[in-house]
C-alpha cells in the first residue's frame, strides 16, 4: 500500500512539475510575443521554417529537373516563377528546396555551439581550480584566432566533406564566444544566497549548476542559441560561396556560388542572386529580431518598462 502511495504521490510530482514548466513556458513565450520586433520575427521565421519542411509540396518542381535549351536560361513566367538557372534548374524550386539545407546547418550548428558553450561556460564560471584555468586558456585562445580565417583554412582542408563537415567547422570556431558570455553570468550568480544554501545543503556541483545555476539563465541562454544559429546561417552561405562546400549540395549557399561561377550579374540574371540572398538575410532578420524579444526575459527593466 505504502509503495502505491509513494507512486502515485511520485506521478503527482512529475505531473505538477510539467504544469509548471508549460506555465513558465507559456509566460516566456508571451512576453517574448508582447515585443512587436520580435513578433514580426517569430512570423517570419515560422513562415521560413514551414518553406523548408513542406518544400516537396510547394516547390513545383524537383530542383534537379532541367528545362529548355542548356546555357539559354528563361525568363521569369507563369510556370517558371523566378525563371531558369543557366544549367536549366527552376529557380523557384531551388529557392524553396535550398532552404532545407540553409535552415539544418543554422539550427544544428547554433543547438550545438549552445550545449557546448553551456557545459564550458556553466563549468568555467562556478570552478575555482586549475581546470578552470585551462578551460580558460583553451576558450580564450579561439576567441584570440580570427575565426573567419580559420574556418576557412578548415573548409579547405575538408573540402566536399558534406554538410557534417561544414557544420563542424562552424561549431568549432563559434562556442567560444557563448562560453565567455555565460561564463560570466555564472560568476556573477555563483555568489547568491541560493546557490550558497545549495552547496551548504550538500549538493553536488554538477547538480548546482544544472538545476540551480541553468534554469535563470535559460533567457540568455536561448539568446545565445539564435545568436549562434544566425551567425551559423551567414557562414554555410559564405562558405558554400566559396565554393568550399559540396557544390552538388542545394542550399542558398550553393545557389549563390552556381549563379557567381554563371556570371549572373553580367548576363542579367540577377534574380538568380538576389533571390537566395534574400531568404539569407531574412533568415538572419528573423532570428535577429526574435532577441528583442528574449531580451526582456533576461532583463527585469525591460519588463517592467513595457
Amino acid at each position: 500500500m505504502s509503495d502505491n502511495k509513494k507512486k502515485y504521490s511520485g506521478s503527482e510530482a512529475s505531473q505538477g512539475s510539467l504544469q509548471r514548466g508549460l506555465r513558465v513556458t507559456a509566460r516566456a513565450f508571451s512576453t517574448v510575443w508582447s515585443v512587436s520586433k520580435a513578433r514580426v520575427g517569430l512570423v517570419l521565421f515560422g513562415l521560413i521554417i514551414l518553406l523548408a519542411v513542406f518544400a516537396p509540396v510547394i516547390a513545383p518542381f524537383s530542383p534537379t529537373m532541367k528545362f529548355g535549351t542548356p546555357g539559354m536560361p528563361m525568363t521569369p513566367s507563369i510556370h517558371h516563377l523566378l525563371g531558369t538557372t543557366t544549367e536549366g534548374y527552376d529557380v523557384f524550386s531551388q529557392l524553396i528546396w535550398g532552404g532545407r539545407v540553409t535552415v539544418l546547418v543554422a539550427l544544428c550548428a547554433g543547438l550545438i555551439s549552445t550545449i557546448i558553450a553551456v557545459i564550458v561556460g556553466l563549468s568555467w564560471g562556478y570552478t575555482k581550480s586549475f581546470f578552470g584555468e585551462f578551460v580558460g586558456f583553451i576558450v580564450n585562445l579561439f576567441l584570440v584566432v580570427p575565426s573567419l580565417p580559420l574556418m576557412i583554412i578548415l573548409a579547405s582542408y575538408v573540402k566536399n566533406g558534406g554538410l557534417v563537415v561544414i557544420i563542424f567547422v562552424i561549431v568549432l570556431t563559434s562556442w567560444a564566444w557563448g562560453s565567455r558570455v555565460l561564463r560570466s553570468q555564472t560568476q556573477t550568480l555563483r555568489s547568491r544566497d541560493f546557490i550558497v544554501a545549495a552547496q551548504f545543503s550538500g549538493e553536488s556541483a554538477i547538480r548546482v549548476v544544472f538545476h540551480e545555476l541553468f534554469p535563470n539563465m535559460l533567457s540568455l541562454i536561448i539568446a545565445n542559441f539564435f545568436g549562434a544559429a544566425t551567425a551559423a546561417a551567414l557562414a554555410e552561405a559564405g562558405l558554400e560561396f566559396l565554393g568550399l562546400g559540396d557544390p552538388a549540395t542545394i542550399s542558398w549557399g550553393t545557389m549563390l556560388y552556381w549563379a557567381q561561377n554563371d556570371q549572373a550579374l553580367t548576363t542579367g540574371q540577377w534574380i538568380v542572386l538576389l533571390a537566395p540572398g534574400l531568404m539569407i538575410a531574412l533568415l538572419a532578420v528573423s532570428m535577429t529580431l526574435i532577441n528583442f524579444g528574449v531580451d526582456r526575459l533576461s532583463n527585469p527593466r525591460l519588463r517592467e518598462g513595457n
